[in-house]
């Protein structure tokens, strides 16, 4: 089935102002993320939903469809899944062609950096088993949950849980598998999106739905745009990449 992508990219951003439109490795950072959905087989339509004149030009330039996002869910503690179902309803209002049973996909603008395939793959893995949503995941690395501790006021250091500091392990290797979101993509159903899973609890990630499925990346291979480092980064890697997210 044909997803719909909706690509999240709002104006303001106290760490990285500018930061969907900041140039790098040749292209603006939102634009990476419109190519890659519209290079992806699993796509057919692509939606940018923005505040942001700049990027809804660059959107329209590359010819995805623009969504004016109201101010009230552009602003620091709008929820990303308010914004995303105000662009589906905006969707269907506008177009008879919208096919409310397709796979949706959540992408952040400011994320430039994918593996290629990863939309093709959390599109499959939600089709094939009938699940609510797919998030992508990648190794916690050495930044491992058993490896928090606590300090207390005079330093004094504790284990995060549990009795025994660091569980006990002291090599990385011996450490359990370990994953956490990346930002890389969210896949999803309209049902999860609008929150009609019977059986979820309320709260901010109700719209994931009750059977929640994950895809893997490799470490690293996701990069977000939080800080002005991360711009140094992708632009490293999709330089050395070719201007290209393959084989990441």
């Amino acid at each position: 089935m044909s997803a719909t992508a909706i690509i999240l990219g709002r104006a303001g951003s106290k760490g990285v102002p500018g930061k969907n439109v900041a140039p790098i490795a040749g292209k603006p950072c939102g634009v990476w993320t419109i190519d890659l959905a519209q290079s992806s087989s699993a796509v057919s339509r692509v939606v940018v939903s923005t505040d942001d004149p700049s990027l809804a030009s660059l959107a329209r330039d590359r010819g995805a469809t623009v969504i004016e996002r109201p101010a009230e869910l552009a602003s620091d503690t709008a929820r990303i899944d308010d914004a995303a179902r105000h662009a589906v309803q905006s969707l269907e209002r506008g177009s008879a062609r919208f096919d409310a049973s397709s796979p949706l996909v959540i992408l952040y603008a400011n994320v430039p950096v994918r593996p290629r395939d990863l939309i093709d793959r959390a599109v499959a893995l939600l089709t094939s088993s009938g699940c609510d949503s797919v998030q992508s995941y990648q190794p916690v690395g050495k930044h491992h949950p058993w490896w928090t501790a606590r300090l207390d006021g005079s330093g004094r250091v504790g284990p995060w849980e549990g009795d025994v500091l660091n569980h006990g392990v002291f090599r990385r290797q011996d450490l359990p598998p370990a994953f956490i979101p990346d930002g890389g993509i969210i896949a999803l159903t309209r049902r999860a999106l609008f929150c009609e899973i019977p059986g979820v609890a309320p709260g901010p990630h109700a719209f994931f739905g009750h059977d929640r499925r994950g895809v893997i990346n490799p470490e690293g291979s996701v990069v977000d745009i939080d800080a002005p480092t991360d711009l140094l980064v992708a632009d490293a890697i999709l330089r050395g990449t070719g201007g290209t997210c393959a084989d990441r």
